[in-house]
């Protein structure tokens, strides 16, 4: 007799083979659970409780991302290029003043030559002078040839001022990265100020150069930094939902159109 059409056949049920389990590697699955065993390394970097120093210096940069930054402010973070900051920290490391221990061998050697009845030769050298006060006072006596501010001096207020001054006095200055760079210059920890008021005769022409740069990258652009603002960056959320809502009205605008 014919099947009947439309009934499929019947499929043929293949047997599975069966696993061979070997009876001496038992699969035993590990227990996560309060004395079990001890869970994968993850990423814990998230739930890390920073340092407060940590925590206060990362929020202060993203509230000068977020917040609008005046321009007074806003200039210490253009600071010199890489290649002229490199020439211009070797020209300083070339007069930087002595420590307590060429200090003490200059005074040794001073009082044995007036021990001998030797008049000591007292020529004043040409060193880097540091401190607030002292660089200021320098820049008012128009005496300064250079001045080297640090941009992240803190609190900001207490050399915001010294741009416009040396702007005024027409004195060549430049703001570099590190208050600690310019501190291990002059012996010490930090410094938020430097100046040379002259050099030696074999260092003028590069000493030229570099004023010339400077000039170029900071006096002469002082207009022009005067006027910009800083901040106004918003985070990656907060542009996600601008764009959203800008789109929006852009739909509803185009639907008004029609």
């Amino acid at each position: 007799m014919a099947p009947k059409k439309g009934v499929k056949p019947a499929a043929v049920v293949k047997k599975k083979p069966e696993k061979v389990v070997n009876p001496l590697f038992e699969k035993r699955p590990k227990q996560f659970g309060i004395g079990g065993a001890l869970p994968p390394k993850r990423d814990l970097h998230r739930f890390v409780r920073w340092p407060q120093v940590v925590q206060i210096q990362r929020k202060k940069m993203i509230l000068k991302q977020r917040l609008k930054v005046p321009p007074p402010i806003h200039q210490f973070s253009k600071t010199l290029d890489k290649n002229l900051a490199t020439s211009l920290f070797k020209m300083l490391l070339k007069y930087r003043p002595e420590d307590k221990a060429e200090k003490k061998e200059r005074l040794l050697k001073r009082a044995q030559a007036e021990a001998e009845g030797k008049t000591p030769e007292l020529k004043k050298p040409i060193v880097v002078k540091y401190g607030l006060n002292h660089v200021t006072y320098l820049i008012e006596q128009n005496k300064a040839q250079l001045v080297v501010i640090a941009h992240d001096v803190d609190p900001i207020e207490l050399v915001v001022w010294l741009p416009a001054l040396c702007r005024k006095m027409e004195i060549p200055y430049c703001i570099v990265k590190g208050k600690a760079r310019l501190g291990t210059i002059v012996h010490k920890k930090t410094a938020s100020v430097l100046c040379l008021t002259s050099v030696k005769n074999e260092d003028k022409m590069d000493f030229s150069k570099i004023l010339e740069a400077i000039k170029a990258n900071f006096n002469d652009k002082f207009d022009e930094t005067r006027k910009k603002w800083g901040g106004g960056v918003m985070g990656s959320k907060s542009r996600a939902k601008t764009k959203a809502k800008e789109r929006l009205v852009a739909k509803e605008a185009a639907q008004r159109m029609t």
